[in-house]
This record gives C-alpha cells, structure tokens and sequence, in this order.
C-alpha cells in the first residue's frame, strides 16, 4: 500500500504542502490542470527551487489579479468543485476539508457558518492550496496519509482581523477538534510566529492520521515556506513509500448504534460524513428495537485516532442517546492501481495482491463510466473490455 508520512519540520500551510507534493514528484501541469478545470480565473500558480536553512526544497508561489482576491464564501469554493470535472475522491476530500474549516471558523466568530465573512481564507489561493494538495496525494497514489505532530508557534502576528495570537483561533479550533498532537517549536525557539496556518491545519487533519508508520520510503520532497529563519528549516517533508498493510491493519475502532426514527437522507448524510472523515467502512443493518419497531443499526470501522471524533458526530448528526465502541483488527490484502490502455481508452484498474501476486482485477468506476458517457456503449461492455484486456497481458 502506498502512503505518505507529513513531517512538520518547521510547520504546515497549504502553499508548503504543494511544494513538498510537487518536489516529491509531482507534476506542476498535473496541478495547473486542475485548476483550470474549476473554472476560476485570475489565478497563477509556479514554483522554484530554494533553501530554507540547510534544506533545499521547492517553494510554491499563487499569484492572484485583482478579480482572484475579492473575497469568497466557503460555498463558493465548494460549487466550484463540485460543478468542476474532477474525480469523485477529490471532490468530496476537497469538501470536507472545506467544511472543516468552515466549522472552526464557526467556532471562533461564534457565529452560524452562513454570517461568516472571511478575508485571508477567501481568497482563490485558499482554493488552490486545497485542491492542489488532494489532487497531488491521488497522483501520487497515496492510499493512506499520515502527519507528525504539529509544532506550536508563539507571539502574534497581522492579519485583517488585527493582530492575532500564534496559533491563531481558527487554528486553534482545528487543532481542537481533531485533538491533534502538539509539540514545542524546533530547538524551542523563542519567537517563531505563525507556524501552522488555518489552510495547513484543515489539510492535514481532515486527510491524515497522527503517527508514524513503518515505511519502506521510495521519494522524499520539502516544502518551503516564504520565511527564511537561521534557528530551523521553514519547510514541511512529505516522504512516500509502501507500507504493509499488515502492519496497519491494527488500531482500529467499531463504533456502532441502533437508530429506530431516522429518515434515509440522515443515514446517507451521516455516512457520507463518516467516510469523509477517513472511516475505513459504513454501513446499515436492518433490526428491531422493542416493541417490535423496525430499525436500523449503523456501524462503522474507524481508526482509532478518530475514535472520539467520530462518536461525537454521530451523537450530533442522530437522535441516538449512546454509541456502542470497540477495538478490532482485521486482516488486508495488498492493493495496487494500474492504468492499462484499451482500444476503448485508458482504464485504472484495481489490483487485490496476495503474497504480491494479482489474483483478481476491479475497473475503475470513473474511468469506465467517463468512456461510457463519451462511446454510448453500455457500462457494462466497458467493464468487460478492461478485463478482456487486463487478462491477455
């Protein structure tokens, strides 16, 4: 399994997670052409190499015209992925982050997420920030991210609310409600300012989990920051590599409740958050409560880092008065993406490994049902033509 350990050296922001994505070796027109697809104007994107302290990195840079920096809402972001062409697992990684950070933006203005007005967080660089680093971790087939913990910061600095604490409240609110790991600032520096932004922290807590995982590491890449400080590296290390999935396959949690007055948009809606916020699987069972009423019980496999998390927010979205929780293991097969081509299109293909040999194959939904779309055969005979393929390779 291919993943991905966030070492926040000398913090996190969104523009230092593209440029750790794009030094470890992603393309910059693989991220240009995602923004083009969501339709935004206005907005460049380029990157250089450069040193911060000891560390040689790639430094990503947004620059925006005077149309990209009026300010927007977090809907507005969220139409622009859902109307672009991106795949379904960018899109809804991309909303969830979003959605995250405009929780906590709730939470510190206290205030209902409709009567928010942001400044910094409104501009198109937040847009890209976010989808450029989602789009980044998929072209890299990264499967599974995970983050140290973050550095805090301390003093204060500008911003258009005034001067604000290191971290910032938003910040704060992020850290909070993922009951994310803290450490002191590198060598414990005095003064650091911000080292962590709101953008950063939304990323890497709605995407990652905390730990480090036994990896074999295949590429290495830095992100810098705009800031060059002789006491650590402003910059954020992304390393890549296999993980066996065998040693992962611990530290898992089944949360489980019974519900007997929930309509099917609430169960969809509950689901669709949970997956959202990186639970391995969700499902519905049919029961019956006393009295003979039908119900449904909702399960869900989650790691054990998100535990708490995800229990509060089914107790939130529910009608439930107690979520029944317990730790489990399981046991995974290896899994590898390939893309073949075919005389129909190039097709991503799903690969179920056991002792590193394939031994059964699961087109792609996306591909098949784009070339379905374009072709007008039925999806079907395009499944068939990528496993035709598949098996006379």
């Amino acid at each position: 399994m291919i993943a991905a350990y966030l070492q926040c050296i000398g913090g996190a922001s969104g523009d230092m997670m593209l440029g750790a994505i794009l030094d470890v070796g992603v393309s910059l027109d693989v991220i240009t052409d995602a923004i083009e697809r969501l339709g935004v104007s206005g907005v460049s994107l380029s990157c250089e190499q450069a040193q911060r302290a000891g560390v040689t990195g790639t430094f990503a840079r947004v620059e925006l015209d005077d149309h990209a920096r009026r300010t927007r809402a977090f809907d507005d972001f969220i139409a622009a992925v859902a109307e672009s062409d991106l795949s379904a697992a960018v899109k809804r990684r991309s909303t969830a982050i979003f959605r995250r950070m405009e929780e906590a933006e709730a939470q510190v203005h206290r205030t209902a997420a409709e009567h928010l007005h942001l400044h910094e967080l409104g501009t198109l660089d937040t847009l890209v920030d976010v989808v450029g680093s989602v789009v980044g971790l998929e072209a890299l087939g990264v499967e599974r991210l995970y983050s140290s913990p973050f550095p805090m910061g301390s003093g204060v600095f500008r911003s258009a609310h005034g001067a604000l604490p290191v971290p910032s409240p938003a910040t704060s609110a992020l850290f909070t409600m993922s009951r994310a790991p803290l450490i002191p600032a590198p060598g414990n520096a005095a003064r650091t300012g911000e080292m962590v932004t709101p953008t950063g922290a939304a990323i890497i807590t709605t995407l990652a989990e905390f730990g480090q995982p036994p990896m074999n590491m295949s590429a290495l890449g830095y992100g810098l920051g705009s800031r060059d400080l002789a006491e650590y590296p402003n910059a954020l290390a992304i390393w890549v590599g296999e993980v066996d999935s065998a040693a992962t396959s611990g530290g898992l949690t089944l949360i489980e409740t019974n519900l007997d007055d929930s309509t099917g948009e609430l169960l969809g809606y509950v689901q669709e958050r949970l997956f959202d916020m990186g639970a391995r699987d969700v499902w519905f069972t049919p029961i019956q409560m006393k009295k003979n009423r039908p119900a449904t019980m909702l399960s869900a496999i989650v790691n054990q880092s998100d535990e708490r998390r995800a229990v509060h927010l089914v107790m939130r979205e529910t009608t439930t008065l107690g979520v029944r929780a317990r730790p489990i293991s399981r046991y995974e097969a290896e899994r590898e993406v390939r893309r073949i081509a075919t005389p129909l299109g190039v097709i991503s293909l799903k690969l179920k490994l056991l002792d590193g040999e394939p031994i059964s194959a699961g087109p792609e939904y996306e591909d098949c049902r784009r070339i379905a779309l374009e072709t007008g055969l039925p999806l079907r005979d395009v499944y068939r033509a990528a496993l035709s393929e598949w098996e006379g390779i």
